[in-house]
């Protein structure tokens, strides 16, 4: 109905490998002939929509980095290698999962790679940039973090396994309610800018800013 409402859609299908036998064939028809027909008989144009699917099928082997046998140097040439043996390996397990007639109508199989702990220090740069900008509407406050906290907060929200999932709950954790426990006690004010360090023990703490304390600042 939303499609025959608004065709010009982006439709995500997460995890399609889940998918009930009945959703791929009707997925046949639709990327045959770019169009389904409902119950109702009426015929809805999919043509000027752009569907993506999502699958972990193959991430075992993006998990291990398409590993080889032998020390291996890392390069340019020895990263785009193994990139290749990673591509390489997971289409060999879409194919023995997904059907041919299904997999040839795809436009197009991308590959992802794990993310880099720069990237996910671009995504905390990102998720601490809107808890910034909701504490200063909410409170009137503003944060920044030293490279120690950032550098703790990206270890405890990134995990190979899944990626930077578990980064949202670190901030949620060591950000976001360290701040709210800060207000409710009245440590911060209306107005004050505070750092959120750590002490020796790995513990989080609020600390007015100072000129003197060099931080990470929040774009």
């Amino acid at each position: 109905e939303a499609v025959r409402r608004n065709p010009y859609t982006l439709i995500l299908m997460d995890e399609i490998e889940k998918a009930h036998p009945d959703v791929f064939n009707l997925m046949l028809q639709l990327l045959d002939d770019g169009q389904l027909t409902d119950a109702q008989g009426r015929t809805v144009n999919f043509k000027n929509t752009m569907i993506i699917m999502t699958s972990n099928l193959g991430a075992q082997s993006i998990e291990k980095g398409g590993l080889s046998f032998g020390f291996e140097v890392e390069t340019v040439d020895s990263t785009t290698a193994r990139y290749r043996r990673i591509q390489s390996q997971v289409t060999d397990r879409l194919k023995e999962f997904f059907r041919p007639e299904f997999l040839n109508r795809l436009d197009d199989v991308i590959v992802f790679s794990q993310l880099t702990r720069g990237e996910v220090g671009q995504i905390a740069d990102l998720q601490l940039h809107q808890v910034t900008s909701r504490m200063l509407e909410e409170h009137g406050i503003t944060f920044n973090v030293t490279s120690a906290f950032k550098e703790h907060l990206i270890t405890q929200g990134y995990d190979p396994s899944y990626g930077a999932r578990p980064l949202r709950r670190a901030i949620a954790r060591l950000v976001e309610d360290q701040l709210a426990e800060a207000v409710l006690g009245g440590d911060i004010q209306p107005g004050e800018s505070v750092v959120l360090d750590l002490d020796d023990d790995l513990q989080v703490v609020v600390q007015p800013q100072k000129q003197d304390v060099l931080v990470d600042a929040i774009a």
